[in-house]
């Protein structure tokens, strides 16, 4: 056979290989909006887990990472709830600021009646209550322990009095409220012990300074603490994220898995957080049960409110994230691959 009528040689075809698709010009059918969705889930799917599964791992490692994150959201939100369930004593607070309307000598019972009927009506009082000279000078033989010395005076020495329950325990209104009893028929005089309302108010706000200050140490403790624990899971997974971002992996990617894991560790935190303060509650209130009837009140302390427990548990998860958020970004320059 001559070498003009030999065969072009074609190139061969794999045994079992799909046939050839036509090469078609123009650029390549882009995923639509839901295969893009689904992959975004599956990814964020895969890292919590991933996430979970490395807790598991390390149980006890884990445990007390939640268990210190817990104590210090515990001290804050216990504090807090203290000093909410302090403000309802508000009655008692009241009481304390009560303001003492001396009626003049000549006032009856009638008068004493009618000026606690005018004295309730008002917006900014909350109760009003008449005393009359009868009942006062029984009630000062009873504590005074003068019973028989009072016995011996020719006429009752004791003026009516009508107790005012202001509705707010603020200096500046009760002393306008003050002013504005003093000027009523038949009040002799209106007492009101601004001294103790000042120091009530500032005992109050000192507390409340001292749980923000303490709340911003211990948030920057959590931090710290959770910040920590997520760069020791990093330096062990150097190697795994150095080939993920030599493949082309993003840093979202690298990242995904410690936000997951510090979120993780944040929302066991709050839950031992939420116990802790339902358990350590309850244990207090047997105490403050047993105070509180020695000096007559039915005053008990509260539990954890659902509102301030679910809000705990946001807090602790968002604390979780942020940390590992911050430690991540931290030595993700790091992570390249070299």
């Amino acid at each position: 056979m001559s070498a003009s009528k030999m065969p072009t040689p074609q190139p061969a075809e794999r045994v079992g290989a799909a046939p050839r698709n036509k090469v078609v010009d123009g650029p390549a059918d882009e995923p639509d909006f839901r295969t893009l969705l689904n992959a975004w889930l599956e990814s964020h799917r895969a890292s919590l887990v991933d996430s979970l599964r490395r807790l598991a791992r390390q149980p006890i490692g884990s445990f007390f990472t939640c268990l210190v994150m817990a104590v210090a959201l515990s001290l804050p939100m216990g504090l807090s709830l203290l000093l909410d369930n302090v403000e309802k004593l508000g009655g008692s607070w009241q009481r304390a600021a009560q303001i003492s309307l001396f009626l003049d000598m000549s006032a009856g019972e009638r008068d004493g009646q009618a000026l606690r009927e005018q004295i309730a009506a008002m917006d900014d009082v909350s109760d009003a209550e008449w005393i009359s000279r009868e009942q006062a000078l029984e009630e000062f033989q009873q504590l005074s322990g003068l019973g028989q010395a009072l016995k011996e005076l020719p006429e009752n020495p004791l003026p009516g009095v009508v107790l005012v329950t202001p509705k707010e325990v603020d200096k500046a209104k009760l002393e306008a409220l003050r002013q504005r009893l003093a000027e009523l028929p038949k009040v002799e005089q209106a007492q009101l012990d601004l001294v103790w309302v000042e120091r009530l108010t500032a005992i109050l706000k000192l507390g409340d300074r001292f749980v923000f200050g303490l709340s911003l140490l211990l948030i920057l403790a959590l931090l710290l603490v959770i910040g920590n624990t997520i760069r020791l899971h990093i330096e062990n997974r150097r190697a795994e994220i150095e080939v993920i971002k030599l493949v082309g992996g993003t840093d979202g990617y690298v990242r995904r898995p410690f936000l997951y894991m510090g979120a993780l560790y944040g929302f066991g935190a709050g839950i031992f957080a939420w116990l802790l303060l339902a358990f350590g509650l309850d244990w207090l209130n047997d105490a403050v049960v047993r105070l509180a009837g020695l000096y007559g009140s039915d005053f008990a302390l509260g539990g954890v409110p659902s509102s301030d427990g679910f809000s705990l548990l946001l807090g602790a998860v968002l604390l979780g994230y942020i940390g590992a958020w911050l430690a991540v970004a931290r030595h993700l320059n790091e992570l390249a691959p070299r």
